[in-house]
């Protein structure tokens, strides 16, 4: 009766410990040698910057003079995270610009990356932090090898938690989901261990209610980067939707990271 007891306590124990290793990310100490790895400590910055401004300028412009002056305008307004996306003509050239002006004021980074060529080639012109649009396995463990902060897509509970488990240490939710904040706060509440970013379906008004709710940090796409002003050049607008969204965000203090 003591041998049972004692091994079903020992199971129970393994299996405790089991569930807590599935669900912690993979480490992210770079490999000695790897090319273009980071620091821990540049790891841990990107990730602190993150939680300290918690909304992201996220970018795609049509033609490429329309990128620097609406990404201008998104960091006039007071955006100190930015994200230009691989769908933009020369986003490369405009993201490494912006790294080259403002590097160690706002932090820059590229998004709809889908596989590692193109991680590479968007490290290689300046990117501080790594997006993809749907998770993908192969580019979180480039990144995590590397200690890049990769934040892969993600639109259900089961791809969040699996993006974490590859190493991702924040998980976009993309594209929005019915209930908004509800499911975020949901979700969140359930799975504490991850870090959500929801980036669809968040607007000037309610970025606010999905950092109340559970969300890490927002990503701005549309709402900010209004297309009619894009299209007319109203860079004002864009400024003002910027001032309006961030003064929305503040209010919702810094984001206690896991």
């Amino acid at each position: 009766m003591a041998l049972r007891a004692a091994a079903s306590t020992t199971a129970r124990s393994a299996l405790r410990l089991n569930s807590a290793a599935a669900a912690r990310p993979l480490s992210t100490a770079a490999v000695s040698g790897l090319d273009r790895a980071k620091s821990a400590d540049n790891f841990e910055y990107v990730l602190d910057k993150f939680a300290e401004i918690r909304a992201c300028a996220v970018l795609r412009t049509p033609t490429s003079e329309a990128c620097p002056k609406a990404m201008q305008a998104a960091i006039d307004g007071g955006f100190k995270i930015v994200e230009f996306t691989l769908t933009t003509p020369d986003c490369l050239e405009h993201l490494s610009d912006f790294r080259s002006k403002y590097d160690g004021d706002v932090m820059v980074g590229c998004g709809t990356i889908l596989n590692t060529d193109d991680a590479e080639n968007a490290v290689d012109a300046g990117a501080e932090f790594i997006i993809t649009p749907v998770m993908l396995p192969d580019v979180i463990e480039w990144c995590a090898a590397r200690n890049i902060v990769c934040v892969p897509g993600c639109q259900t509970p089961t791809e969040l938690v699996n993006a974490y488990r590859h190493g991702a240490p924040l998980q976009k939710l993309f594209p929005g989901v019915a209930g908004g904040p509800n499911w975020v706060k949901a979700v969140s509440s359930a799975l504490p261990f991850l870090s959500i970013n929801p980036t669809s379906g968040v607007d000037l008004d309610n970025a606010g209610d999905y950092l109340n709710n559970g969300a890490a940090s927002v990503g701005l796409v549309a709402p900010l980067f209004d297309p009619a002003a894009v299209a007319s050049g109203d860079w004002d607008q864009i400024a003002k939707n910027a001032e309006k969204v961030m003064a929305n965000v503040r209010t919702a203090g810094p984001y206690i990271r896991k």
